[in-house]
Parts: C-alpha cells; structure tokens; sequence
C-alpha cells in the first residue's frame, strides 16, 4: 500500500494524521477521499511537489477539484537555485493565498539589484508605484515599493507542502512515477504509472500534470523541443558575508561571466559563479573550476565579500547545476498538461523561474475554473483552454525568458561587440529614471509587455554605439562609427532569436 498523506501539518507528522472507526476501518472526510485513497482516482493527479506542483494542488483543490500529488520523496530538498523569488513571483503567490509560505523560513528581503561593472557600482532598486503595462493594473491596491524574497530553496518547498497537505481535498503520495496510462485507442493520458517501495500502482485522473522540473523524465514524448544547456552554475555558501548593499541581489561582471550574490538567510549568502563550456581558466589543463575561481573570480569579487567567499572555497562544498533554455510548446495531449520547468525553462541569471511558475498557476487555476471548465473530463474544454494557457501566458514568461538569455549574452560577453552592448548596457542603467525602472520592472515580473522589453534593448544597443562614437578619439570617429554596424547587428543576433522561439511561435 502506498505512503497516502492527508491534511498533516508537516511531512514528517503526515501519515500519522488518519482516522479510523471503532472497527479498525479508515474514516473518509467524503466521497472524493475516498476515492483517492481507496481507487487512486481524483479529477487532477500532478507530477511532482515542487514550486509549481504544490501551489497547483492547492488551487485547484480551493476551487473543489480532487487532487492527487505524487512526489518521489518528500525529504527536504537541496537545491542551489529556486532561492530568490520576485516581485511579480510574491504576488502571483499572495494572489494563490500562499503568500504565508515565505514566513517562518528565515526569508530575507530583497529589495533590487546592485550590478557592480569591474569595480564601479549602479544601484538599480524595484521602483515605487509601477505599473504593469501588461494588463493596466497597479500590483497593489495600495501601491507600494515591490519586494523580493530571498530563502533556502528547501524551507520554502516544504511550506507549500505543508499548505497543500492541509487541503482536504488534496491526497499526497510518496511515490515514484514511471510513466503515463494511455487509452490505446485514442492516446489520450488516463493517468500515471508509479512505483511504490518496489511494488507497481497505478493513479487516474482527468487530468495529469507533469511538474517534475527541469529534468523531466516525461518531456521527452509530448514536447517538441529538447533543452539545451548553455553553461552550469556553480555555488558557494558564503556564512556572514558583508554585502556592499544588503537586501539586494548583485551582479558582479569580470572579463569572463557573471556572479550573482543573494541572501538566502540570515547568516547565509549564496554565490552563483556562471562557468560555460570550454571556459579556458576553467579548463583541466588549467586547474578546473576551482582554478577559475581561486586565480579570476576570487580577486574580481568585492573587498568586503573576498573574506567570506575564500573561507567558502576553501571549505569544498563546491556543487553546480546546469544552466538551460527550453522555449515552451502548446500542450497538445488530451490529458495531459506540462507545466513549470518540464515545459519551459530560461537562464537563472535574473531568478525569474518560480515568478513564471506561479504566474502559471494562477492562469491554469483560472482557464481551468468550474466556471469555464466544469468538467475536466471534457478533454475537447481542456485542450481549448491550454491553447488560450500557451498564449496568454507570453505576457510575462516571454519577457522574463527573453530578458534573461539577452542579458547573459551581455553580461557574459566573449566578444568586442558584445562587450560593447554590456558596456553600454552598465551605462545606461547609469542614466537612472526610466532607464533603470524600465529595465528592472521588467526583470522582476511586474511589467509584462514584450515591446517594453524590445524598446530598452534597442535602446542600450543604440546607447552602446553612441558611446563608442563618442569617446573615440576624432581620426578615428569615423571608424567607430562604420564598425559600430557590426554591435547593432550582434544585438539583433542575441534578442531575434528568443523573440522567436518565445512569441511568434
């Protein structure tokens, strides 16, 4: 019989939560329960208790649909990424009700981004009052300054397994999922193979969800992309680091590619060095990884952070994680829905994951509402409204994804030319005003409007050759300017591309 857990307050306590008749037999809150727990059988089962999985459980069950959530383990996860949520990801998630979640974890304010150019520094805070131009509403009836939130990727995920646990019509399993259950006639997903403590099982639903993340065993078959995989990102810990602008994320650009710096606690930093494949000062011939930290890094990085991140080096607790792109794709496969990471993923470089996660539950939970669906069996329904979920979806997840591979390919510059956008990118933020407030409401999700996105690009592009005019000396001007062709066309190279993979598609 496999592990079922029902309105516990942690996963720890959850199978102890049952009750039972005074003849030994299971007692059912209702009908639904029941059939969960006794037929495996619910109107969603999901994938995967994950940022999206478990904020999914909970809204769908909030809205009375039976829900079935499958999880390999229920362990605290360990994660290097998913630790720095943005303004646009707090609000979808105050907007699911689950805004509680980031209490009780030691989740730390983030209030902006201080990007630090070899050594001069432009303070780029989440501004006042913004308003989201995707669809004309302010964030807050009462708007006020957006904050982020940075918090141990593990703490959090277990709050939102707790949240969904608490919901009676929510049944959690600890289970692993092999594959799906189709009809041979029609192909349409009936639901999921799993296997439990070695013994096969079966879970059915009218809907399955697929939300086991970025290395999604069931991608493959219903998804017409593969990801791929631009760099990986390698991670410290740092204990007591002193940040040069507490509360905030910072960007620190080298010669080679970014590091981030985040709070992810109290006493706890996490620093993101970006490694790309066949990174010279990271080759083996050259010392590895380790190397390029000790001998490039180590030295770019702050004063005040150098101490901190030596001990953290020192210490070896060195682990890294795969940096990928996948552009999403209409969910075709009556029964099924992918959704999160399994479905579309960008560079981490600006955290805009669970803000696209979240932001895509609040939809789904809408698209799939009794009131437009009243039945999820209505395969013909479920399908319309994916269709409308693919679309309606680009007003935030196109430009969050698109903004974050342009600015990795700007802060990660390997060339003259991009280093010339990034160079003109730093001082354009220096400009201030709508030059940072722009680019900013962008990144944190709150201004959802792809030509917004494609005005400031442009706009820096332009910004960068005027700048490279402007400071070379007179013989030469006419050169620059000749050759300034070449660093608008590579910032047609960078942006063209993901503007078509994510929105004309």
């Amino acid at each position: 019989m496999p592990l079922i857990l029902d309105g516990s307050p942690s996963p720890s306590e959850a199978s102890s939560s049952s009750t039972y008749a005074s003849n030994g037999q299971r007692k059912f809150r209702d009908a639904k329960e029941e059939r969960r727990v006794l037929h495996h059988d619910a109107d969603v089962v999901i994938i995967g208790a994950g940022v999206l999985g478990s904020a999914a459980a909970v809204a769908f069950a909030r809205q009375g649909r039976s829900v079935i959530l499958l999880e390999k383990s229920l362990k605290m996860p360990d994660r290097i990424v998913g630790e720095l949520l943005q303004p646009g990801g707090v609000q979808a998630l105050r907007e699911l009700g689950l805004e509680d979640c980031m209490d009780e974890i030691d989740a730390i304010p983030c209030h902006g981004y201080e990007v630090i150019y070899h050594g001069d520094r432009v303070h780029i805070p989440y501004p006042h009052n913004i308003v989201d131009e995707g669809n004309g509403k302010e964030v807050d009836e009462k708007p006020k300054k957006p904050e982020g939130r940075g918090f141990h990727h593990g703490r959090f995920i277990q709050r939102l397994r707790e949240a969904a646990m608490k919901e009676p019509n929510v049944s959690v399993v600890e289970t692993e999922a092999k594959d799906v259950i189709r009809n041979g006639w029609t192909g349409q997903v009936l639901g999921v193979e799993c296997s439990t403590k070695g013994e096969k099982d079966f879970y059915f639903g009218h809907i399955t969800l697929v939300a086991d993340g970025y290395a999604s065993k069931f991608r493959k078959q219903h998804h017409p992309h593969t990801p791929q995989v631009r760099s990986k990102f390698f991670a410290l810990e740092l204990i007591d680091a002193e940040l040069p602008n507490p509360y905030h994320g910072h960007v620190v650009l080298l010669d080679g590619p970014p590091v981030l710096l985040y709070q992810i606690g109290t006493h706890e930093t996490r620093a993101l060095i970006d490694v790309p494949e066949g990174l010279p000062s990271a080759s083996v011939k050259n010392g590895g990884v380790k190397n390029h930290l000790q001998n490039v890094v180590l030295p770019a990085m702050p004063e005040c952070v150098q101490p901190s991140f030596e001990r953290a080096l020192q210490a070896g607790k060195l682990r890294s994680m795969p940096n990928s792109f996948l552009p999403p794709a209409t969910n075709r496969t009556p029964g099924l829905v992918i959704a999160g990471d399994a479905l579309n993923m960008r560079h981490p470089l600006t955290g805009g994951g669970m803000t696209v996660a979240f932001n895509d539950v609040v939809l789904l939970a809408e698209l799939l509402s009794p009131e437009k669906v009243p039945m999820l069996s209505d395969t013909n329904a479920v399908l319309k409204q994916m269709k409308s979920f693919h679309w309606r979806r680009k007003n935030w997840a196109a430009v969050i994804n698109i903004l974050a591979l342009a600015l990795y390919a700007l802060f990660a510059a390997d060339d003259p030319a991009l280093k010339a956008l990034q160079l003109g990118c730093f001082k354009y933020f220096l400009l201030g005003g709508s030059c940072v407030s722009g680019p900013v409401g962008l990144l944190a999700g709150i201004i959802r409007q792809p030509l917004v996105l494609f005005y400031h690009f442009f706009s820096v592009a332009l910004y960068a050759i005027w700048l490279r005019v402007a400071t070379a000396p007179m013989l030469l001007k006419p050169w620059a300017l000749l050759s300034s062709a070449g660093v608008f066309w590579k910032a047609c190279v960078v942006i063209f591309p993901y503007i078509w993979s994510e929105v004309l598609p």
